[in-house]
């Protein structure tokens, strides 16, 4: 896969080619607005398949799978889990509103320019405070915090 001429690759912390037409890559946090928006802008990454989201311990992964012609981008990216903020990407990649949303209503992740990040998985009447795809909790925990008044 061949980028065009700029400071992407530079950026990247780790890239990897799992396979023909796959390509992983792993930014800073810092970086990632811009990456994005090169990745969208320059090289044509206009469809978002998903994000995933991943608990790695203090920190929260997220995994953006972009897609161009027959080639598969799998944009890695950390933040905190005491404060897990990022930018959105729904003024660059709309259909990223609904897959924001599942990843705040999961994992507790905002996304800073998103305006919509209202429950979309999780039931009515579900604590704000338990996200329940982090690993901190259990099957047990949530159902306590759900009979809380």
């Amino acid at each position: 896969m061949k980028f065009t001429k700029g400071r992407l690759l530079e950026k990247a912390k780790e890239i990897s080619t799992p396979r023909a037409r796959r390509m992983s890559m792993t930014i800073n946090k810092t970086d990632f607005r811009k990456s994005m928006k090169k990745l969208v802008d320059s090289e044509g990454f206009k469809h978002l398949s998903t994000i995933t989201g991943i608990d790695v311990g203090p920190k929260i992964e997220l995994i953006y799978h972009l897609t161009r012609e027959n080639l598969v981008l799998s944009l890695k990216v950390k933040t905190s889990k005491k404060n897990p903020v990022l930018p959105s990407i729904v003024n660059l990649i709309p259909g990223a509103v609904l897959y924001e949303r599942e990843v705040h209503d999961l994992l507790g992740v905002t996304f800073k320019g998103n305006l919509d990040l209202s429950p979309l998985l999780l039931p009515d009447g579900w604590p704000s405070d338990v996200y329940p795809m982090r690993k901190e909790w259990a099957p047990q925990d949530i159902r306590k915090a759900m009979e809380k008044p």
